[in-house]
Order: C-alpha cells, then structure tokens, then sequence
C-alpha cells in the first residue's frame, strides 16, 4: 500500500497539537490553584507525558487496538511488527499510534483538576498507571479499536465518551474518596492566576482543532468540518455559559469564558465529524449554560471539584455524546447516521445513552478499586496531611517554589 503523504502529514500535525493541549492544560489549570500549589499540578499533567508515552509503547495500544471485542490482546506489545505496516487508507501504522498516544496521555491528565491542592504525589504516579492500563484502555478499544459498543452503533468521533466522560466519572470517585479541601467551601479559594488560566485556554483551543479534525485520519471534507464545527462550538460555549453566569450572577468574567469555551469545546468532540450547518452552535451554547448551571451541584451535594472537571467534562461529554443522537446528519459523514432531527429516529440516542451508562459506570468501578487499592496499600495513604497542604503541595511533594518574592 502506497503512503498518502498528505493524509498522514495531517495526521502527524494533529499529534503534535493534542500533545500541545497537554501543557495548555496544565496552564488552564495551574491558573486556577492557588500559587503554592501551582508547579504540583503542572507537574502532574507533564509527568503524563512521560509515564503513558511509555506504557502506550509497551502495552496500551496493543490492549487497546489488538484483536477483541473487549480488550485488545498482546500481539502488538512493544509495537511489534507495527514499523512497516500502512493502513488501507494509506497512513503508516505508526502515525496511528502516535495520534492515538496523545488521547492516551491528556485523557489522565484532565482528572488532575478535580483532585487539585491534596492528592499525594506518590499516590497519583501508581494511580494514573493502572487507570492508563485497566480503565483507559478497555474504554478506548470498545469505541475507537471497533470493540462491543461501536459494533452496537455508538459514536463518538473524538473522544467525547472515551476522553471527556470516561475522566469526568474518575474525577468524582476520586473527589469523594480524598473528601474537601481544608476550610472548603467556608475560606474562599480563587484563582491565582487567570492569564495563565486564558493563556491556557488559548492552547487548548488551538491543539483542540488537532483533537477533533485530526480524528477524520485524513486531509478531507470531515476534517474540515470538524475543524468549522470546533471553532463555531467554542465560541458559541462562551456565549452561553456568559449569558447564564451574567443572569445568575450579574456579571461575565474572564473565568466564565475560558471555561465556556472549555465546555463548547468537550460537548463538540463526539460530535465533531458527524454534525454540521447551525449544529454545532446549538451544541455549544446548551453546553456553556448547563455546564455553568451544573457548578452548583457541587455545593448542593458538598463535593470539592477544585476545578470544575466534573461540571465541565463529565456533564459536557454527556451533553455532547446524547445531543449526536439528536443533530447526526449522515449527509456530512457517510461513515455517520441521521439522529432524530434528521430522521434517523431514536435509536441512535438509545445508543449513546447506553455507551455513556456503561463507560460511567465502568470508569467509576474500577477508579474505586484502584483509589481503595492504594489508599489501604500506601502507607501514608493517598492524600497529604494537614500541614502539608497548609504548607502547599509545591513544597512538601516537590522541594520548590513556582514564585520566588526574595530579592536577587
């Protein structure tokens, strides 16, 4: 099979921006944390660079792509015999694994949010390894490698259950597992930095148009339509989520667009590829406002999502991946269906109701395993003490400081 060298150009570039939303994120972030604790969470979202890269070689992409309707097996552990191989559609094997690897790798990094300012660090190294391996990868091969549920007729075209969803439900287990913040909600805990929170929020928009128009694995139509669709969704999310914040609260802030955008941006990538016209518009504003709306839950039911991962990813995967069944259109993807609006009736809801059900349901399950694993097994369990995060997790976890105020 002869390379497309334009094709995987394309794809190779949409690598190397997902892997940018990586440090994107950990500015959007980082902003967000109070200062001391700030090189901690930058830290680990890099440090998933580091660690999934290399389980992805060894093992993630060959239980997440081998054979099986479930789990892949370990045909190509190491990458074996993947070197020379070319897919039909004219891409080396590798830039395959490659685009894929970066999915890997942020998808982790995106519970980092929620777990802000307590988690230990030598509990958040054995977590995101075994939550790469047993929940990542499972989830990845029942969508993406053609496993159970997309043979059932699910979709979802960048990761909307895969990334947003399958994060989003780890995030909470582990919310409730940690428990609140010190003096959480009673002392006011507000962003230390908001330009490295919208300089953050700049970079993930940008790798996004990788995300999510990288995902049609070639330099086509669908790519360009995810691409329009990502731009349009973003900046329609941050309308919504403004509206609603300046009717709720009488004023818009820096901090509502970025995660408006944010939102628009999680709500499109199920649907990136399948949807197109005033779509992605419609998308977007619904997820700007009922993500804003679902900050509240967390002071309802008195969970300390420091950042919003839950309210932002876990409602906004959901929002998009069920709005699909609603706004396919097969008429911009052959590879797509028609959702109600365009005749294709409910069965296409019905089917992305059951994969957001069911990756849930999974992903929470097996975090509790692995966060009850570790906190019996550890010996000073998975959350800094009291001082410690008096003190900040930037000193007592790593021996630095983000911000030196002495005098050179």
């Amino acid at each position: 099979m002869k390379i497309n060298a334009g094709d995987t150009a394309w794809v190779l570039m949409s690598a190397a921006l997902v892997m940018f939303m990586v440090p994107g994120l950990a500015l959007f972030y980082g902003g967000m944390v109070r200062a001391k604790n700030l090189l901690a969470m930058l830290m680990q979202n890099f440090f998933a660079l580091g660690i999934v890269t290399v389980l992805w070689v060894i093992v993630g992409y060959s239980l997440a792509f081998g054979p099986g309707d479930f789990i892949g097996n370990f045909d190509y552990v190491g990458l074996k015999g993947l070197s020379t191989q070319v897919s039909e559609a004219g891409l080396p094997v590798l830039a395959f694994v490659a685009f894929q690897m970066t999915f890997a790798i942020i998808t982790p990094a995106l519970i980092t949010g929620a777990i802000a300012d307590r988690m230990r660090w030598a509990a958040w190294v054995p977590f995101i390894v075994l939550w790469s391996i047993l929940v990542y990868a499972p989830v990845a091969k029942w969508i993406f490698g053609g496993g159970w549920l997309a043979q059932r007729g699910a979709l979802d075209f960048a990761g909307g259950t895969v990334v947003h969803v399958n994060a989003g439900a780890a995030a909470l287990v582990l919310v409730l597992l940690l428990g609140r913040r010190k003096n959480w909600p009673r002392d006011p805990m507000p962003p230390h930095s908001l330009p490295l929170t919208l300089l953050g929020t700049g970079i993930l928009w940008f790798g996004w148009f990788g995300f999510n128009a990288g995902s049609a694995l070639a330099a086509d139509g669908v790519a360009a339509q995810a691409f329009m669709n990502t731009f349009v969704a973003a900046a329609a999310g941050m309308l919504g989520w403004l509206i609603v914040e300046r009717l709720k609260a009488g004023h818009a802030t820096t901090l509502g667009a970025a995660s408006g955008a944010v939102a628009g941006l999680v709500a499109i990538t199920p649907c990136a590829g399948f949807v197109g016209g005033l779509s992605p518009i419609i998308i977007g504003a619904i997820a700007g406002a009922v993500c804003y709306l679902a900050i509240w839950l967390k002071f309802h039911f008195k969970f300390d999502d420091s950042l919003d991962v839950i309210a932002v990813h876990l409602v906004g995967g959901i929002i998009g991946s069920v709005l699909l069944g609603f706004f396919a259109d097969s008429a911009i993807n052959k590879a797509g269906k028609d959702g109600v609006l365009f005749g294709g009736g409910w069965s296409l809801v019905k089917e992305q109701i059951l994969a957001v059900v069911v990756i849930m349901a999974f992903s929470m399950v097996v975090t509790l395993i692995i966060g009850l694993g570790l906190k019996k097994s550890l010996s000073k369990g998975i959350r800094v003490t009291s001082e410690e995060e008096e003190i900040g997790l930037d000193l007592t976890q790593h021996s630095e400081n983000a911000y030196s105020l002495e005098r050179v």
